[in-house]
């Protein structure tokens, strides 16, 4: 995901989404509901009544895939090709972009998903939605260690854990299939959201826009160390952050509505 931006946009998706799942897991267990399923609003009388039935988590996800697909064809010139024809030679050109377009096809194919299960069938298909969320970390997975190709210092080490919470993501939202409805791993699947999310803004603030002003050398290994040891804050942050949903939503639940 080259440029700041390139890193910012994505981080702040896997972010909201991790904030969105926080959520439900907290409400699934404070109000002893299923987490797949909430509680949907009784039905009201008036024009704008339809409107309170919608679920709208798939269109922000289809409008943030369309975000970050127009966001990185701003960065390509115009005759963006897959493989070039020049001298009889067969080059595949601009293949970072296209890796990035692949991943943001996977967002958007989850919202169409999302988008039809929850309000166009009849009767809402979990499994649908949680088998197309699998293949989109299937395909992401292959994608970020091949995107690791080319990088080096800091910028590999930082990627190489940022993959590493992919893979663990990878292996919850598959665990997930045969236990559909375990808190646990719902709770985990926050969780790693949030790490990836927040760990990927980080990535563009160290690469592009580092707040001391100084650009981390990778010839240095203090440096290199150092990006260890912020991940492991972003941990410990992450894991505050998801007790403190937690009591805001068991104040909320339990004293306000």
């Amino acid at each position: 995901m080259g440029g700041f931006e390139g890193h910012l946009y994505p981080g702040l998706s896997f972010f909201f989404y991790g904030l969105y799942h926080a959520r439900l897991v907290s409400r699934a267990l404070i109000c002893n509901c299923p987490v797949q399923y909430p509680p949907r609003r009784p039905w009201s009388r008036g024009r704008w009544a339809r409107l309170q039935q919608v679920h709208y988590v798939g269109l922000v996800k289809i409008l943030s895939a369309c975000i970050l697909v127009a966001q990185e064809l701003c960065s390509v010139p115009l005759q963006f090709v897959l493989i070039s024809n020049i001298y009889h030679q067969r080059n595949f050109l601009y293949r970072k972009q296209w890796q990035h377009l692949t991943m943001y096809s996977t967002f958007f194919l989850s919202g169409c998903i999302d988008v039809v299960s929850q309000n166009l069938l009849p009767r809402r298909c979990a499994a649908l939605e949680q088998g197309a969320q699998a293949l989109g970390m299937f395909l992401l997975l292959p994608l970020m260690v091949s995107h690791m190709q080319d990088s080096e210092g800091v910028e590999l080490q930082s990627h190489i854990l940022l993959t590493q919470a992919m893979f663990l993501l990878l292996l919850v939202v598959t665990g997930e299939l045969w236990a559909p409805n375990m808190l646990q791993l719902w709770a985990m699947k926050a969780f790693l959201y949030l790490i990836i999310g927040s760990w990927l803004m980080q990535i563009g603030f160290m690469l592009f826009k580092p707040i001391s002003g100084y650009k981390w050398m990778d010839d240095d290994k203090n440096d290199i160390l150092f990006v260890t040891t912020f991940f492991c804050w972003h941990v410990v942050f992450t894991a505050i952050l998801m007790i403190w949903i937690y009591g805001f939503s068991f104040w909320w639940y339990c004293y306000i509505r």
